[in-house]
């Protein structure tokens, strides 16, 4: 895993990235050049086919990764992979043509076939990612893992090795000889008929991640670890682990002194100015561009049921202090006639039909945007919670008040990485996502969540 401004990318993900845009780039300057004559191309004008170039291939990849191509933690059926590839081919389409004409190239008059061939790149890079996805594995193991463990944790990173795109062959457990918990499958425990060491060496094993439920009493070889280390072996612990290739800080991993001694979490002056200067810039181009989805949203709503069209609520936001979010109205206004607060749910009796469509759809947290503008929200961050549900929850769940150090969001890691949550386990599992946003959160990581939740609200995933 490489980390690029506090987020973990795979090798393999990286490199295809720069392999796509630099195939869509090269194939309009190879255009420009067949099209108008190597002779007749000057130095202005190949700089301008370069800036043009890098432009369709920078859009190919937000497309791309919006549809979710590049996310090694999904899976997709073969028709998913074919409806995203013909909806970037169509998109691409339109960014092409686009490109050449608001942006042509002085005495370039091969306008028309650059089309052609920057589409034809475009098609055969799709086709390559849907039989990569189709007909092959999402991605071919290159590193041989060893978890040392058997017990809970062990077993839950040997889950995540063995989802699609995990990019690690699982050799197999390691017991502790004074691990008590044994839940993994015996068949996948290897004989420790010789040293760890020995056993790295001879399965040919470059990654060892240490997943004990105890570490006390002698459970973990410090010395036999460190010898793999010096040998190569890459050796982390099982929340490392989590971090780099879940997205997560796992809470059954985490201690205050992780907190306190780790790094990350950072709150300087010019992470929240920076964050401000774009929360306030990204909110003004998004109430504009969908302030005709709004009125049309609102009239639908007053049409269909009597009562307002904006709903608000408090919720817990920075520092815990509480402030009114503001939605569109989804449920009925006798939601909550016994004054119990509820989570929403699958199929919930109280969403009326328009409310169905604009939750789908997210339209209904589109008023929110104006908190950013106020400053009482962000455009990214941990989603804010009612307080009754966080005087629960923070009794309940350990360091769930850490996510109150960051505003909370419009959208979030958590929105985008784990489905909607409706129960005590869900909102364990989604805190564990917020938790890795604020350890590291920076504006890439925030654009990064932004397309992703494009590519979100397009298919409609996690909506209740």
């Amino acid at each position: 895993m490489i980390k690029v401004f506090n987020h973990f990318f795979h090798r393999g993900t990286l490199l295809q990235l720069f392999l796509d845009l630099a195939v869509i780039t090269l194939a309009f300057l190879i255009t420009l050049l067949a099209v108008t004559g190597v002779d007749a191309v000057s130095s202005e004008q190949l700089l301008k086919g370069l800036v043009r170039g890098v432009l369709m291939g920078m859009s190919f990849l937000v497309v791309n990764a919006t549809l979710g191509f590049y996310d090694s933690g999904s899976f997709f059926s073969a028709t998913q992979v074919w409806a995203r590839a013909l909806v970037s081919f169509l998109v691409m389409g339109v960014v092409v043509i686009a490109v050449l004409l608001f942006l042509p190239l002085p005495a370039f008059y091969g306008r028309s076939w650059a089309v052609v061939i920057v589409m034809l790149a475009t098609s055969l890079l799709l086709l390559y990612q849907v039989l990569g996805a189709a007909l092959l594995p999402r991605a071919v193991p290159r590193n041989r893992a060893l978890i040392y463990g058997t017990g809970s944790r062990a077993q839950a990173v040997g889950q995540r090795m063995r989802r699609p795109g995990a990019h690690t062959e699982l050799v197999g457990f390691f017991a502790s000889p004074n691990e008590r918990e044994h839940l993994v499958p015996q068949r996948d425990v290897l004989e420790p008929l010789q040293s760890l060491q020995a056993l790295v060496c001879g399965q040919r094993i470059n990654e060892i991640v240490v997943a004990l439920s105890e570490r006390r009493g002698g459970s973990m070889p410090m010395r036999e670890l460190l010898d793999c280390k010096l040998s190569g072996v890459r050796v982390i612990d099982v929340a490392t682990y989590f971090e780099q290739n879940a997205g997560q800080i796992r809470l059954d991993a985490m201690s205050a002194g992780f907190l306190i001694f780790g790094d990350g979490f950072n709150q300087g002056f010019w992470r929240t100015g920076t964050k401000r200067v774009f929360d306030i810039f990204s909110a003004l181009v998004l109430i504009i561009l969908s302030s005709p989805l709004m009125l049309l949203a609102a009239l639908a709503i007053k049409l269909e049921s009597p009562g307002p069209v904006l709903y608000r609520q408090e919720r817990v936001g920075l520092f815990g202090a509480v402030f009114n979010v503001v939605k569109f109205r989804s449920m009925r206004t006798d939601a909550e006639k016994d004054g119990v607060p509820r989570w929403a749910t699958a199929g919930d009796s109280r969403i009326t039909r328009v409310g169905r469509i604009i939750r789908k759809l997210r339209i209904d947290e589109l008023p929110q945007l104006f908190s950013v503008l106020v400053g009482t929200m962000s455009m990214v961050g941990p989603r804010p919670e009612r307080p009754y549900f966080v005087e629960q929850l923070t009794q309940e769940i350990p360091f769930y008040a850490v996510r109150h150090s960051v505003k909370p969001g419009v959208t979030g890691w958590a929105q985008v990485s784990y489905q909607y949550g409706s129960s005590k386990e869900d909102t364990v599992e989604k805190l564990q996502y917020d938790l890795y946003y604020v350890k590291n959160h920076s504006l890439f990581l925030d654009l990064v969540i932004l397309f992703q939740t494009v590519g979100v609200v397009l298919t409609g995933k996690g909506a209740q």
